[in-house]
């Protein structure tokens, strides 16, 4: 018996070294049911069995059998007696052979006939024992079903743990994020999974058999035919490529493809199998796509941004820089011509700071359409600065096609545009350069385009020009003394002089204006005509007005504590400085810092300035007149036709402009203007000041309509504070 034991254990365990399985941990026959009709035999059976430790039921008859078998589905094993009265073990064997759940079994008969024996085995019995048997026999009968058992266990585990895989596989192939696909060698669709239907709206039997072309836009089917032809092995047989593919429902005309497809990064490999010759022969292909639509789009959009100006959707220097390189190369290669503008919009500044930079934005975006109406599509318009623009006009046969095209940007442009509500006009400043008489390079060309712009500016603007050496030293001047702006405040090279204000009755100085010089360390005084439009240009009139004020006031404070008479203070005031948010504030501020009561200061203002927004106009001067603060009306008679403003405004001075003083005895209308003026300056209760008056004759005349005050060459030059009070005494009338 030990030495048997030992047998099945040395087998069992050779059995799981050769398959690689860790044994089990059960039992593998738990109950075996001996049917036999003889007891003492059954008996014997019964002991030998649990001897070597089954558990072991018995039935002396075929009706306990059935019983038992349908009372114990644990039975695993039936040995059985086929000569039994009344059921015998035919009669068994033909029951149970219906059952799913039947145990194995072993035949143990007196019966030695071979017919039998097959009969016995046609209805599944395991193994036939031939009465009488040795227990060794019946042992490794016994054995035999174990191991038969143990191995259709195994077999099912594997099967089981097969389906599992497989199942766990296809959920992650159908639930990946990614589309899976296989080809064959002809580059069909062998496999894909169901991520294709939510990405690109095919089904994937659908594609089963297809080309793969049949998914790829047509700009990239060359790229892609050529990837999938490189039938790469080993380490290079990986691929990594970039197309779009075709949504199923997308339209077929291609010019929509690309709001309809998807773009998406492909990893693929080769598929190879062995031949029977030594070379492998190709299969197909199996890989990855994987949808990079939102990356490819942020990639998009950083790059437009990288060369685009966001708010007009316009090329943007870098860009323009790039596409006018290309264009002089095209055009050296060729011998060709091309030209490049400079456009610069005209009271852009005045426009946004009077209406807000909402409205700015606005008029810039509707005059990039306009712009880009005017244009031929290999043309560039790029926008390079806030209210600046660059035009590339490749390949033009003369000077005549880019005249043509600058002649309908203007007239286009003069057109009313009506932004929130409000109607508004512009006009632009061109300067042109033509390749290659006018430069070579880049930025020749664009400095050059540049200086005729402000040439264009410095004659009336709303016009074009051709670039001209001559403009070069202008140009050169005004780039110098605009540098120059920058460092004056800092350097100290400003000063102020001052006009005296003179009472045409009495001779005595009623008042002075500041007026603002620039003494330049290397080009000497600067005309105020040269230098006072570019602080405009430049925004500096806001900070150099300010810096007049302050000292003008410390001027007239230090005058006042020599005991001088009392003077009215007149300071002139810019559009910008009117348009800034704390202009009023910092006006009384200034007033109280030097302790000047407020009466003593007379702001300067023209008709133009005040018009250009009556509203905040008339909100600041009022909380400026309530200070005792003056209000004048420089140039009067030169700005705007209506003339109603002036009983809206707190006014104290008309000051008449030095034109019409210049026409007196000339024997035109003036003097009729200048009777007019001095009549309704007495209607309305206001004082009266005539600028320019440089000779006797214009004094007499003045003197005689009845015209209080004076100011000119006569009375008095601009100048430096210390000398300003000899020069009043020696020019009193």
């Amino acid at each position: 018996m030990d030495r048997t034991k030992s047998w099945l254990g040395a087998d069992y365990n050779a059995y799981v070294d050769n398959s690689n399985e860790q044994p089990d941990s059960g039992t593998v026959l738990e109950t075996i049911l001996v049917v036999d009709d003889d007891s003492k035999m059954l008996q014997s059976v019964k002991d030998l069995l649990e001897c070597y430790g089954y558990h072991c039921l018995t039935a002396s008859n075929g009706q306990q059998a059935l019983q038992q078998l349908n009372s114990n589905p644990t039975i695993d094993l039936l040995i059985l007696d086929l000569n039994m009265p009344d059921v015998d073990g035919h009669d068994i064997l033909k029951q149970i052979s219906h059952s799913d759940t039947a145990p194995d079994v072993i035949v143990v008969s007196g019966e030695a006939s071979f017919d039998r024996a097959t009969q016995v085995l046609r209805h599944g019995v395991h193994d036939y024992l031939r009465k009488p048997y040795l227990p060794e026999d019946l042992i490794h009968a016994i054995e035999r079903v174990s191991t038969k058992r143990r191995m259709e266990r195994k077999v099912h585990a594997m099967h089981q743990r097969l389906l599992n895989s497989e199942q766990r596989h296809r959920f992650i192939v159908n639930n990946s994020p990614d589309i899976i696909y296989m080809l064959d060698s002809n580059g069909c669709f062998s496999f894909v999974n169901e991520r294709i239907k939510s990405l690109l709206g095919y089904e994937p039997e659908e594609l089963v058999g297809c080309h793969f072309s049949k998914l790829i836009h047509k700009d990239d089917r060359e790229k892609a035919e050529h990837s999938f032809s490189e039938r790469r092995t080993g380490a290079r047989a990986s691929h990594n490529i970039e197309f779009r593919l075709l949504h199923k429902n997308a339209d077929n005309n291609h010019r929509y493809f690309e709001s309809h497809s998807i773009t998406i990064e492909l990893s693929a490999m080769g598929v190879y199998a062995e031949s029977e010759q030594p070379r492998k022969g190709f299969i197909g292909t199996y890989g990855v796509i994987r949808d990079i639509s939102e990356r490819k789009r942020a990639e998009e959009l950083v790059n437009f941004q990288l060369y685009h100006d966001l708010l007009t959707k316009l090329p943007n220097r870098a860009l323009f820089r790039d596409r006018l390189k290309q264009a002089i190369a095209h055009a050296k290669r060729n011998q060709s011509q091309l030209a490049v503008m400079y456009l610069d919009m005209d009271r852009f500044k005045i426009i946004n700071d009077s209406l807000g930079h909402l409205v700015g934005d606005q008029l810039l975006q509707t005059v990039a359409v306009k712009l880009r109406s005017c244009l031929r599509d290999s043309d560039t318009l790029a926008r390079v600065g806030g209210d600046e623009f660059n035009l590339l006009l490749p390949n033009i046969n003369s000077e005549q096609d880019a005249t043509i095209i600058a002649t309908k940007i203007l007239r286009e442009i003069e057109k009313p545009m009506v932004l929130e509500g409000i109607e508004v006009f512009i006009s632009f400043s061109i300067g042109i350069a033509v390749y290659p008489q006018d430069g070579e390079t880049i930025d020749s060309l664009i400095k050059h385009a540049d200086t005729a712009m402000y040439h264009v500016k410095e004659h009336g603007k709303k016009n074009f020009e051709f670039y001209d050496a001559s403009m070069k030293t202008k140009h050169t001047r005004h780039l110098s003394l605009e540098s120059g702006l920058r460092k004056a405040l800092d350097q100290d090279e400003l000063r102020v002089e001052y006009q005296p204000q003179v009472d045409i009755d009495s001779g005595n100085v009623t008042g002075v204006e500041a007026l603002i010089r620039w003494e330049h360390p290397e080009n000497g005084l600067i005309p105020p005509s040269e230098f006072i439009p570019l602080t405009e240009e430049t925004g500096l009139i806001t900070d150099m007005g300010r810096w007049l004020l302050d000292s003008a006031c410390a001027t007239i404070k230090h005058w006042a504590a020599q005991g001088l008479p009392e003077v009215t203070l007149a300071v002139n005031v810019s559009a910008r400085e009117l348009m800034q948010s704390d202009f009023t504030d910092y006006v009384i501020n200034t007033l109280k810092h030097h302790n000047l009561p407020g009466h003593m200061l007379e702001l300067e203002i023209t008709e133009n300035v005040l018009m250009r927004d009556m509203e905040q106009s008339v909100h600041k001067l009022k909380k400026l007149a309530a200070y005792g603060i003056r209000i004048a009306v420089d140039d009067f008679g030169t700005g705007y036709s209506s003339l109603s403003y002036l009983q809206n405004l707190p006014l104290n001075t008309l000051k008449i402009d030095r034109s019409f003083i210049a026409d007196i005895g000339s024997g035109n209308d003036s003097n009729t203007i200048i009777y007019a003026i001095v009549a309704m300056a007495k209607g309305l209760d206001l004082n009266l000041v005539a600028e320019g008056v440089e000779n006797e004759d214009q004094l007499k005349f003045l003197k005689k309509i009845g015209c209080p005050t004076v100011q000119g060459y006569l009375t008095g030059h601009p100048s430096p504070s210390d000398e300003v009070w000899s020069t009043f005494s020696k020019a009193a009338i």
